[in-house]
C-alpha cells in the first residue's frame, strides 16, 4: 500500500523535578542543602532514512512521544536525561504544521535530522537557591513540560522525468521497457493506482529516475480521478515526458487530449504547468491513421517542444527517447 500523506503527533519528554535536601552527614557541622536538579527530557527528532519509500509505518503509528527527564536527587546529584525518540520518514517528505499549514522541514537526502520537539528543562534542586543571606532554601522548581505538536508529513517521490497523460497512455508499459519496474499493465483505465519509480540506466554509465503516475482525466486539479492526488510526486521532477495516444483503438482526439493534461498541469500548479517538456506520440503500432500523429508532431512544434514517436510494445523509438530525456536532462542537473 503506497500511503503519501499521514498525521502524527510528538511529545518530547518532561524535564525531572529538582530535589529538596539537606545533607546529613557525620562529622559535617551545618550541612546545608544538597538537592540536585532534574534532567532534561528527551527530544524527538525526525530522520530522513532510505529504509522506508511510504508513509504506511507511521499510518498505524501515529504517536511518539520521548522519555521524560529523571528527577533530582540528594548529595547534589542530577537527575538522568531523558532518551530521545527518533521517527524514520522516506526522503522526499515535507513536514507541515497541522494547524497553520506552513512548511517547517522538507527531507531532500538521507541522513539529515531535524528535532521536532525540544525536551523540557530539568527544575533546580534546593542546593541552586543557596545565598549568603540565605543558607537553607527549601524552594526547588518542577521540570518544564517537554513541547507537544502535531504535524501533516507529505512525501513527494524524488524523481528527474515525470510521466504524464491520460489513463492507457501507454506510461506504465513504457517504464517497464525502460527501466527494471513492474507496474502493473492492463488495457482499462486507472491500471495504475500508485506512483512507480523506475532506474534508466544509459550506456555511458549515466543513470535517471522516471516516475509513472496514475492517469489524469479533465477536471483532475478539481479532485475528478485519481492523478491529481499524485501530481504532487512530480512537482520535484526537472523534465516531463507527455504520452499522448496515437492508436485507432480509443478514438481519442490527440489534440484535445494534449490541451486537457497541459491545462491540468498548470491549474495545479504554475510551476508544474512551466517545466521544461518532450511530447511523445505512444502506441504508433496501433496506429493506422498516421494523420493523428502528425496531429501530435503538429502540437509539439506550436509549443515548441521536443517531439518523438514510440511504441513500448514493439520497442520502437525507446532508445531515442532515452538519448533525448538524457540530453536534456544534463543542462538542467548542470
Amino acid at each position: 500500500m503506497f500511503i503519501d500523506e499521514v498525521k502524527i503527533w510528538v511529545k518530547a519528554g518532561d524535564g525531572g523535578n529538582g530535589c529538596l535536601a539537606f545533607r546529613r552527614e557525620k562529622f559535617v557541622a551545618k550541612g546545608g542543602p544538597s538537592g540536585g536538579d532534574g534532567g532534561r527530557g528527551g527530544s524527538v527528532f525526525l530522520v530522513s532514512s532510505q529504509h522506508h519509500n511510504t508513509l504506511l509505518h507511521l499510518r498505524y503509528n501515529p504517536e511518539h512521544k520521548a522519555e521524560r527527564g529523571r528527577h533530582g536527587e540528594g548529595s547534589n546529584c542530577t537527575g538522568r536525561e531523558g532518551e530521545g525518540h527518533t521517527v524514520e520518514v522516506p526522503v522526499g517528505t515535507v513536514v507541515y504544521d497541522w494547524t497553520t499549514g506552513e512548511q517547517l522541514f522538507d527531507f531532500t537526502g538521507p541522513g539529515q535530522q531535524w528535532m521536532a520537539a525540544k525536551g523540557g528543562r530539568g527544575g533546580r534542586g534546593n542546593a541552586r537557591f543557596v545565598k549568603p543571606w540565605h543558607q537553607a532554601p527549601t524552594e526547588h522548581e518542577k521540570g518544564f513540560p517537554g513541547e507537544e505538536k502535531t504535524f501533516r508529513l507529505e512525501l513527494k517521490l524524488l524523481a528527474d522525468v515525470g510521466l504524464v497523460g491520460f489513463p492507457n497512455a501507454g506510461k506504465s508499459t513504457l517504464i517497464s521497457r525502460i527501466s527494471a519496474a513492474r507496474p502493473k499493465i492492463a488495457d482499462y483505465p486507472f491500471t495504475t493506482l500508485e506512483p512507480n519509480l523506475g532506474v534508466v540506466q544509459l550506456p555511458n554509465e549515466r543513470s535517471f529516475v522516471v516516475a509513472d503516475i496514475p492517469g489524469l482525466i479533465e477536471g483532475a486539479h478539481e479532485g475528478h480521478g485519481l492523478g491529481v492526488q499524485f501530481l504532487r510526486h512530480i512537482e520535484r521532477t526537472k523534465l516531463l515526458v507527455h504520452l499522448v495516444d496515437v492508436s485507432d483503438i480509443t478514438g481519442r482526439d490527440p489534440r484535445r487530449d494534449f490541451d486537457i493534461i497541459r491545462h491540468e498541469l498548470a491549474s495545479y500548479s504554475q510551476e508544474l504547468g512551466a517545466k521544461p517538456m518532450i511530447v511523445v506520440a505512444s502506441k504508433i503500432d496501433a496506429a493506422q491513421d498516421l494523420e493523428r500523429i502528425d496531429a501530435v508532431e503538429a502540437i509539439a512544434a506550436e509549443h515548441n517542444l521536443p517531439f518523438l514517436r514510440i511504441s513500448s510494445a514493439t520497442g520502437e523509438g525507446l532508445e531515442e527517447l532515452k538519448k533525448a530525456i538524457d540530453s536534456r536532462l544534463t543542462p538542467l542537473v548542470e
